[in-house]
């Protein structure tokens, strides 16, 4: 049964994760860009007072390719000081169509 991967993201982000993604082949996900949220450095809102938007994306990826996944995300997180902010929770799913 795949499990449900949530990968939070700062917007900038977008096509460094996308490219994570492709790499794992893992082609189908949902995107939900431009999300409002809040990290260790504030709120992210897009706007003037609170700048900086969050993206959240979501795939269903098999048991086997999870950890190979998950160890790249970490690799991309610890890259850099600006990609601190990525969050990845996986979550067990009981049933899909």
């Amino acid at each position: 049964m795949p499990k449900l991967v949530h990968i939070f993201h700062r917007f900038e982000f977008k096509e460094a994760v996308e490219a994570i993604l492709d790499r794992q082949g893992i082609d189908s996900f949902v995107r939900l860009p431009m999300a409002e949220g809040r990290d260790k450095d504030g709120k992210h809102h897009g706007s003037q007072v609170f700048p900086g938007n969050m993206s959240l994306v979501q795939a269903l990826v098999e048991d086997e390719r999870v950890e190979d996944l998950l160890e790249e995300l970490r690799r991309f997180k610890q890259s850099r000081p600006a990609h601190e902010h990525l969050r990845v929770a996986v979550v067990a799913v009981e049933r899909t169509l």
